[in-house]
């Protein structure tokens, strides 16, 4: 029998008994679509992250802040049983409410930049307006932030602040656009927004500045609910803040933006980084800050792929009783082959690709009815629940992961198949020809 023939009559025999074939594939059909489900939802939160990872902060530079805390290497908190800390005054707010680092001061900043692997260091300044104003209209606080080079965020109109321009730029979040009196995103661009600043003695500033962009909520937003600003702005807001202070009081920073080279390698970064830590630094990748993100859905998504390999076991057990009771059906057709001069090795084959067969129809159906049900999904969240994050699709089908989930349950039907294929290829002629 040809190869051709061998397969034709392989899928011909898979629905001889159509009801226990059926159920079988069903059991199949579970396994797969819910594979299939959870590799896309994995798929799917990860791309995302990656795509909006420039938000956080460029992939060839690193957050540095000076070593604090209770190890050493970590931001101070208040102690877990309420009992005070000693006073640092070269602490300062690392921006989460009761938690401060030690202040980077330009030394510091000459240091870091000193270190071999830097390429540039940014000190990262802390500004605090009173609040924001549009047109004489109420005032609202509002908190401001910068992008570091590298760094992007998601726009809903407009630009972002061109870091190069001669003149004070901001970008609002879509947020603020109806507060502020415009109708929407793209009436607010050009507009004259106006800060009111406080400096050390109290004294009153007012700085103007005009609206280039609006920015939409995004996961990893570089500035969540602040506004953008570019470096003329931020240094007028910084002079302003700082009047009445000595240097030594205004250039202390809570962390600083290090760049190295792009094609730095994992070591390479690791070897900065304890660099960084002799010299007493803290230095942390975005990387390191999406890590846990990422760990936590990797793990979620293993746990309900745990799920899913456990149906397919039991869709297994499933093909191994079919393909018996196909085997005990048909002793005298299998006596007949090989009394005809079918080898062995045919005969396991054709069983074999029987159950080869039935693994593909269940994960091929499985996989298909999941990419629909799953952009259904999808689509809805994106336009209902998860609407503020733009650029999300929830649930995202990686072509190499539908058939490698496809061709994995091939391989478990394979092996499941193999006990009742055996039990045929060694099936004697003359005992199966006088099977009743």
């Amino acid at each position: 029998m040809k190869t051709t023939d061998l397969i034709r009559s392989a899928v011909a025999n898979t629905f001889r008994s159509k009801t226990r074939t059926i159920l079988t594939i069903l059991a199949i059909f579970v396994g797969a679509f819910t594979l299939t489900l959870t590799n896309g939802l994995g798929t799917g939160i990860n791309d995302y992250i990656a795509n909006t990872v420039s938000g956080v902060g460029a992939a060839d530079s690193m957050t540095v802040t000076k070593a604090d805390g209770n190890d050493g290497t970590a931001p101070a908190a208040p102690s877990a049983n309420g009992a005070p800390r000693e006073y640092n005054p070269d602490a300062v707010s690392s921006g989460i409410p009761g938690s401060t680092v030690t202040a980077l001061t330009p030394h510091d900043i000459e240091t870091i930049g000193g270190i071999q692997g830097v390429v540039a260091v940014q000190p990262v300044r802390t500004i605090n307006p009173d609040y924001v104003q549009a047109s004489g209209g109420t005032r609202y606080v509002a908190g401001v932030a910068s992008l570091i080079p590298g760094q992007t965020t998601v726009l809903g109109a407009g630009a972002a602040p061109d870091s190069t321009a001669s003149t004070p730029q901001v970008a609002i979040p879509s947020a603020y656009v109806d507060p502020l009196g415009f109708g929407s995103a793209s009436d607010a661009i050009g507009s004259t927004l106006t800060f009111g600043i406080t400096d050390a003695d109290r004294a009153k500033h007012t700085i103007e500045a005009t609206i280039v962009g609006v920015t939409k909520d995004a996961l990893a937003s570089p500035t969540g609910a602040s506004l953008l600003i570019n470096s003329v702005l931020s240094d007028a807001l910084f002079d302003a803040q700082s009047t009445g202070l000595s240097a030594e009081q205004a250039d202390r920073y809570a962390s600083a933006s290090a760049r190295f080279d792009s094609s730095a390698t994992s070591d390479d970064i690791q070897a900065i980084k304890d660099r960084l830590a002799k010299a007493g630094f803290t230095g942390r990748t975005v990387a390191d800050q999406l890590g846990t993100i990422t760990s936590v859905i990797d793990a979620i998504v293993l746990v309900l792929n745990a799920f899913a390999i456990i149906a397919l076991l039991a869709a297994a057990f499933g093909i191994v009783n079919t393909l018996y009771m196909s085997v005990q059906e048909r002793t005298r057709e299998i006596g007949l082959m090989k009394a005809m001069g079918m080898g062995s090795a045919r005969v396991f084959s054709l069983f074999s690709l029987e159950a080869t067969f039935i693994g593909f129809l269940g994960s091929a159906l499985g996989a298909g009815i999941a990419m629909l049900v799953g952009a259904a999904i999808s689509g809805a969240l994106s336009n209902g629940l998860f609407s503020n994050l733009p650029g999300l699709t929830l649930i995202t089908f990686d072509p190499v992961s539908i058939v490698g989930t496809i061709l994995l349950v091939m391989a478990i039907a394979f092996v499941s198949g193999t006990l009742p294929a055996v039990r045929a290829a060694t099936a004697d002629p003359v005992t199966s020809l006088r099977y009743e």
